[in-house]
This record gives structure tokens, C-alpha cells and sequence, in this order.
């Protein structure tokens, strides 16, 4: 069923929700099941002795070329080991969280893709000018915004003002420059363009390559325009991970990469996790939610509780392993999530 974004599509109790024809329901009526077939390891990574924070002299073999999802109750230790020890070890390996994107406050998916540059040159060539006339951050700039679109009033101790400057109307360039066009559009029309709007507007191999990784990440309702300071959390680790598709054989640690996701786009960003193990790649996740946890080539779960509680190696192996011991938390609700 296609729904308008804004539609209200159920309304009623949970378990009416579950069978309802909405996309919540349809994912909360699966439920995931281990992998049946694991992928090897293509050798180790080593942590010894480690006793940073709460760990007590930790060591541990990480399998690389597969997906290790790293378990336990919060505060057991699983981010200091995996976001602090580990990149001490391995300081190649990259850590792809939903912090804020490092960027300067005009950047856009346009200029985080790189494809910004290109744009401004097919409208530079098309129309015999400088390409410096299409940034927002040069001479092409609207004077009174200054290319932002927006102006900010200082409110002194209220919330600052912002609103749309009515000398550009938002589109952040002077008159004379949005009458520039390529292929029948100004360079505001073509930033306002969905990812996928612009894949059909776009045939460039590299614009289009780059466009592919967003719309591969299940970000293709994203303009070109939109500042990287609006996205969510979820929106920020995907871009993120758009810019990594393309590589092979890194390492990567994603920190709790379900937070904020709805289970669809769970499910998306498995198969995103899985084309990067598919690339030879290292994948390491700390997770709870129990359906990523589920397709793990191999589980390390810390414990057994929290603090100085944890600090230990409950659990290293695959995952139909760990569903016999006695004495993990994560064990328990997972065989209940099995069924």
C-alpha cells in the first residue's frame, strides 16, 4: 500500500497494529532468525590484556572479513573496548556513528557527495561563465542573505529568528544568476532536486555514482540543497555509509547503528552492513536490538553486568553458540526472540 507521508495509516492497540497494512505492522509481525550459514573469518583481530575503564584484562580475537556484533547491558563495557580500545590497536579502523557530520554550517549532501563542483561546472560550461557564479559561498551569493536563504535575528535571551529572505525568496542566488540554465533548469531548481530526482536529471558517471551510494542507503528523498545539520541521527550515520560503499577491505565500528531507525530501514541498513562484509571488509557493531544481533557472524558479549559488574568476556563464538549459555542476558532474550 503507497501512503502519503503524512497520512494517518492506523490507529487502535498494539496487537491490531501488528496485523495491520502498514509498514510498522508488516515488520512487526517477523521476527528474524539466526543466519543459517555463517561467514568465516579471514583471520584475527587481537586485543590483550586490556583494562581501560572497567575491563579486567580483556582479551579477545575479533574475526575479520565478517560481522562481529558486540552484546551486553549498558554499561558493560562494549564501547570502551570496541570505540576506545580497539582504534588504539587498529587506528585504520573507522568509526561511523550518528555524531554530527564535521562540515561547515553551509554544507549540503551536494557538497558532501563532491558532486557540487561538477554541477557548477556543467552550468559554467553550458553558459560561457565563471563557475564561481554558481556557489552560494561566492559572488553568485544573494547580497542580503549572503547565500544562506535564511536571515537570523538575534533575539538577545529568546530563541534566535529565522526567516526565509525575501530578496532571494530562499533560493540563496541573485536574480541574474538563476537565469543561467542547464538543461532547462537554474542551479536553485537542480539543489532542490531529490537524490532520486536528480538520477534521472543526471547521466555523468560520477555525479550518478555518487547520487547511487545515497539512494543506496535509502536516502533518496534527500535534496541536493539540504543543509547536513537538519539531518537525524539515523540520516547522518547513512550518508555516512554512503561515502564507504565503494572501498574494500577496511574496518569499520558502528555504535548502537539502530538507535532511532524504524525495523525497515533496519533491514536496509543490513544490507547496507552486508555489501561491506561482501567487499572483504571488517564490520563491527554494538548493538541490542535483537534482529541485528540475529544476522551476527559472530557475537562477543561483555558482562555480566554493568560497571564494576562488567568488564568481562561472557561469550566469544557464533551466534547458535551463545544460544546455550547459561549465563548470558543476551542469551535469554534471544532464545525467547527465537521462538
Amino acid at each position: 500500500m503507497m501512503c502519503n507521508p503524512m497520512e494517518h495509516v492506523y490507529e487502535g492497540d498494539p496487537e491490531g497494529l501488528r496485523h495491520a497494512n502498514t509498514l510498522t505492522g508488516k515488520y512487526l509481525s517477523q521476527r528474524a532468525r539466526l543466519k543459517s550459514a555463517v561467514r568465516e573469518s579471514a583471520g584475527w583481530l587481537r586485543i590483550i590484556d586490556a583494562s581501560l575503564h572497567n575491563l579486567k584484562q580483556v582479551s579477545v580475537n575479533i574475526p575479520a572479513g565478517v560481522l562481529t556484533v558486540v552484546t551486553g547491558v549498558a554499561g558493560s563495557g562494549k564501547s570502551t573496548l570496541i570505540n576506545q580500545v580497539l582504534p588504539n590497536v587498529y587506528p585504520e579502523a573507522i568509526i561511523i556513528n550518528q555524531d554530527m557530520i564535521q562540515a561547515s554550517n553551509r554544507s549540503n549532501i551536494a557538497t558532501f557527495t563532491g558532486i557540487f563542483d561538477a554541477i557548477r561546472k556543467l552550468f559554467a560550461d553550458e553558459n560561457r561563465v565563471s563557475p564561481s557564479l554558481f556557489s552560494f559561498n561566492a559572488k553568485g551569493a544573494c547580497p542580503v542573505c549572503n547565500g544562506s536563504g535564511t536571515i537570523t535575528m538575534d533575539l538577545a535571551f529568546m530563541d534566535s529568528l529565522v526567516t526565509v529572505c525575501e530578496a532571494c525568496r530562499g533560493r540563496r542566488f541573485h536574480d541574474d544568476v538563476l537565469g543561467y540554465q542547464l538543461r532547462g533548469k537554474n542551479i536553485s531548481d537542480v539543489l532542490a532536486m531529490t537524490t532520486d530526482e536528480a538520477l534521472d536529471y543526471f547521466k555523468e558517471q560520477g555525479i550518478a555514482a555518487a547520487l547511487r551510494r545515497i539512494q543506496h542507503v535509502g536516502l533518496g528523498y534527500l535534496t541536493l540543497g539540504q543543509p547536513l545539520s537538519t539531518l537525524s541521527g539515523g540520516e547522518r550515520q547513512r550518508v555516512k555509509l554512503a561515502a564507504e560503499l565503494d572501498k574494500q577491505g577496511e574496518i569499520y565500528v558502528l555504535d548502537e547503528p539502530s538507535t532511532g531507525l524504524h525495523l525497515s530501514d533496519c533491514e536496509r541498513l543490513m544490507s547496507i552492513i552486508n555489501r561491506l562484509v561482501a567487499q572483504n571488509s571488517t564490520v563491527i557493531v554494538i548493538e541490542h536490538n535483537l534482529d541485528i544481533i540475529s544476522q551476527a557472524d559472530w557475537i562477543i558479549d561483555m558482562g555480566p553486568g554493568a560497571g564494576h559488574d562488567g568488564g568481562n568476556v561472557l561469550f566469544s563464538g557464533k551466534p547458535a553458540d551463545l544460544l546455550k549459555s547459561p549465563h548470558s542476558l543476551t542469551a535469554r532474550y534471544l532464545r525467547q526472540f527465537q521462538g
